[in-house]
């Protein structure tokens, strides 16, 4: 058991089903599967449960569920998170987990869930990479530029994912949605957060276009592999839909806003990027316009600013989960403060730029 992830815990007391089912159903719809199975549970995984099993075989898997407990609306589809994956997996060069199962009979164990691939490999939680070259952090920040740009890429229509979501007016509903969602989660005023609410529906750029989104994309949602500096899987699809590639982009990209106390490992604001060895912003987004067949990257600081926003209403969610005894993470109710600071970046953005 030497060569499982480090960040795997004992199922957690709230999350608890029956093992003995799943063992069941995975031996009618699992293939290659043998009994029988051990479980253990990733920490995070704020949003769907998400849990490591291992079999009598030895072939390990990793599952997702949607989490117990009354769930905001339009959340936790993990029904969407197989689709796209399933998609990208069989038509396209996005690297991925193989999916092998969605089982959406709440009988099995309490919740939808689905079934994938576990594969070896580096989850950099923490942006700054500590124990890596510089040489090696840039190559991975470009192998992540490159995996982006690729799935931006994609023809979402050619790969069977012409009605994942709606096409155009991406923005327009992401701030609607998220506006919604805050709304339903909030637990203090935030003035930034009503500001921004306000202007970003006011202040859309020009020119729509409509690509697949992951809609969380960034170093710790990949898997870099065990000892090349390249990404080797794009994880935790629960976000995404089609929609406008510059949100990608700009939420990526947010790490070189942040300082410490943002996010899980903070950013890079502040910090000495070529003694790093990553690429500045300019660099990263020329790296991407250059891979998509774009002149330039425009209205940059509104997809920050947007990209900021969103993520804020996004953690106020996962606080009142937390508050409510529903996240799946025993962090989450570290993730209150963070609304606002996040809410606060954003607007001293907007504020800079007029």
């Amino acid at each position: 058991m030497s060569n499982l992830p480090d960040n795997l815990t004992p199922v957690r007391p709230a999350h608890v089903f029956d093992e003995a089912k799943l063992a069941d159903y995975m031996k009618a719809n699992v293939e290659g599967y043998r009994g029988p199975i051990s479980i253990l549970q990733f920490e995070g995984g704020q949003s769907n449960p998400t849990f490591h099993v291992t079999d009598g075989g030895g072939n390990q898997y990793v599952l997702r569920k949607k989490p117990p407990g009354k769930l905001l609306p339009s959340a936790h589809q993990v029904d969407r998170e197989y689709r796209v994956i399933k998609a990208l997996a069989d038509h396209t060069d996005v690297p991925v987990p193989k999916p092998y199962a969605l089982c959406q009979d709440d009988s099995v164990i309490g919740t939808a869930f689905y079934i994938m691939q576990f594969l070896p490999g580096r989850v950099l939680a923490d942006v700054k990479m500590p124990g890596i070259s510089p040489a090696d952090r840039g190559k991975i920040f470009d192998s992540m530029n490159d995996v982006l740009a690729r799935l931006h890429n994609v023809d979402y229509r050619a790969v069977g994912l012409g009605d994942y979501g709606r096409e155009g007016q991406y923005i327009q509903r992401q701030l609607a949605r998220w506006s919604s969602q805050y709304d339903l989660a909030r637990t203090e005023d935030i003035e930034s957060m009503e500001a921004l609410k306000k202007w970003l529906p006011e202040n859309i750029p020009p020119g729509d276009e409509t690509r697949i989104n992951h809609g969380d994309y960034r170093l710790g949602n990949t898997i870099v592999h065990p000892t090349e500096p390249r990404v080797i899987a794009v994880l935790d699809w629960e976000l995404s839909t089609l929609g406008h590639p510059l949100a990608d982009l700009g939420y990526n990209c947010m790490m070189y806003h942040f300082g410490e106390g943002f996010g899980a490992s903070g950013g890079y604001a502040g910090v000495d990027l070529k003694q790093f060895g990553i690429p500045t912003e300019q660099e990263y987004l020329a790296a991407y316009a250059r891979r998509t067949g774009r002149k330039e990257v425009p209205a940059w600081d509104f997809y920050l600013a947007f990209s900021l926003f969103r993520l804020a209403a996004i953690v106020q969610g996962v606080y009142k989960r937390g508050l409510d005894g529903n996240a799946s993470s025993e962090t989450a109710t570290k993730y209150g403060n963070r609304a606002r600071g996040m809410s606060d970046l954003a607007w001293k953005i907007i504020e800079k730029r007029a």
